[in-house]
């Protein structure tokens, strides 16, 4: 870390952080990475569910002609994959205790937090099916039954995207820290929640590279049928735990 300095100004009711350098993003995903190598196949497992859990999502949704509804709610997915990615880093910490990793331990973990995890993962279920009643309202700028041109799809794309940034932008100020703050430490979901959001408006240009590389990573996995997700899923969760315990004291 190049800079170490924590907020002046700190809250009462939240975790001191540290103002992190704006390329600090960058080594968390080489330390997301590291830990990948170290601990294959349970990342692999763990990759592997979720990508089985969006084809799920794809065949229950989708419908002749609805493939734009489809498409809306897998990019809704990413508002629920903070809460299923607990179980990674639980692999990192078991990393960095120099443990074996193994999921049996990451369930018995979740257990432990079962109540915090519970009000955060209703949080996010309702941002989800708001975001899925939003994302189905946008099909009247976007006329499946007719053959769009590349106006009404650049409308659609423009719409939804708004929509979908001002979502995402919530959960990713949520979601940033708090997770694993829950998971380490003893602390209820408001305090998590609210340490999360701190930290993340007072190291704003660092936050928008990591929410960058975040972006890329979910795209590279629909470019690649999802299947790309087995590997940048368990490794953005592994980035995500370092850069929890990079930024927050």
């Amino acid at each position: 870390m190049t800079e170490s300095e924590t907020n002046p100004d700190l809250l009462p009711f939240v975790a001191p952080c540290r103002i992190i350098s704006v390329r600090q993003p960058l080594v968390w995903l080489e330390k997301g990475w590291q830990d990948f190598r170290q601990a294959p196949v349970p990342s692999l497992v763990y990759g592997g569910s979720l990508v089985a859990l969006c084809y799920l999502l794809g065949i229950f949704t989708w419908q002749p002609g609805g493939y734009v509804l489809v498409f809306s709610l897998m990019s809704g997915f990413v508002f629920i994959a903070p809460i299923l990615a607990i179980g990674l880093y639980s692999i990192s910490c078991q990393l960095q205790w120099g443990m074996k990793p193994q999921i049996g331990y990451c369930l018995r973990e979740g257990r432990r937090h079962l109540g915090n995890e519970l009000v955060y993962s209703m949080i996010l279920l309702v941002i989800f099916l708001l975001w899925a009643r939003a994302a189905s309202m946008t099909h009247i700028f976007f006329p499946v039954e007719a053959a769009p041109g590349i106006g009404d799809l650049a409308v659609f794309l423009l719409v939804g995207s708004a929509i979908g940034s001002v979502f995402a932008t919530l959960v990713f100020c949520a979601s940033a820290f708090s997770l694993p703050m829950m998971l380490e430490r003893k602390v209820d979901t408001v305090t998590a929640v609210l340490t999360s959001v701190n930290a993340v408006m007072r190291n704003k240009r660092a936050m928008v590279l990591w929410a960058l590389l975040i972006v890329l990573a979910v795209l590279v996995g629909f470019m690649t049928a999802f299947l790309g997700l087995a590997v940048l899923m368990p490794v953005i969760g592994y980035a995500t735990w370092h850069a929890y315990q990079d930024t927050i004291i």
